[in-house]
């Protein structure tokens, strides 16, 4: 029975080797710990800015239609001021034939 039994010394020295190993691995827990805190902030910052990303993407994509809609509207108005000017060119030409017509006609005798 006796060589079942370890010494003292043998047990504190034992003792003294799994409370150094704890604390090894307690540092150990402790560097992942703030490796994994970095990563999972890490991770969190690129979804918030996937999720900017895509409001960015809408918000080009709604001015683009936007700028292409103000496009369509410049050159519409363009053609309209240049339509109301031949409108207007054209109805001196009508009233200017006419007077000349009509003075031809009052100095004939009509």
């Amino acid at each position: 029975m006796d060589g079942q039994y370890v010494s003292m010394e043998v047990h504190k020295e034992f003792e003294k080797r799994m409370i150094s190993e704890n604390e090894r691995l307690a540092d150990e827990d402790k560097r992942q710990n703030k490796r994994i805190d970095a990563l999972e902030d890490t991770v969190r910052q690129i979804g918030d800015l996937t999720a900017s990303v895509k409001e960015l993407a809408v918000s080009m994509k709604n001015m683009a239609k936007l700028q292409e809609q103000q496009g369509q509207d410049i050159e519409e108005l363009k053609n309209r001021d240049g339509h109301m000017w031949r409108t207007v060119v054209s109805h001196l030409a009508t009233t200017i034939a006419g007077a000349i017509v009509m003075y031809a006609l009052t100095q004939i005798g009509l």
